[in-house]
């Protein structure tokens, strides 16, 4: 059994699993290039909007032309996440990039350095 309230979570992982498996073979767009990674994505309760948090390895450049390619194709993923996982309407799906990664990267460069660093 279920815990109630708890469904949009459910669904959000489901989208993941989804899009994941677009991004990596469906998706035309030259523009979605390079190494795309789908972390996260947060639904909101109501099943209206889905933010879809994308990783993308690559220069600023490419980073913003991917998630041109995928803003181009929020319709089409809409669609077909509304399909295939049997909603009566698809969230309307927003991408955001994801810099967690890079966030943490710096943080242990700088652990390093103190740790490195001289006793003064």
């Amino acid at each position: 059994m279920t815990l109630p309230g708890h469904r949009h979570e459910r669904i959000a992982e489901e989208i993941r699993h989804e899009v994941t498996a677009m991004v990596a073979g469906e998706l035309k767009d030259p523009r979605i290039a390079g190494f795309v990674t789908v972390t996260e994505v947060r639904v909101t309760p109501d099943l209206k909007q889905a933010r879809i948090y994308v990783s993308v390895l690559g220069t600023e450049g490419e980073q913003a032309s991917t998630l041109a390619g995928l803003a181009a194709a929020a319709g089409y993923v809409r669609r077909e996440v509304g399909q295939r996982l049997q909603l009566r309407r698809g969230p309307e799906i927003h991408f955001v990039l994801d810099r967690s990664e890079e966030y943490g990267q710096r943080i242990e460069d700088l652990l390093r350095k103190t740790k490195n660093s001289p006793d003064t």
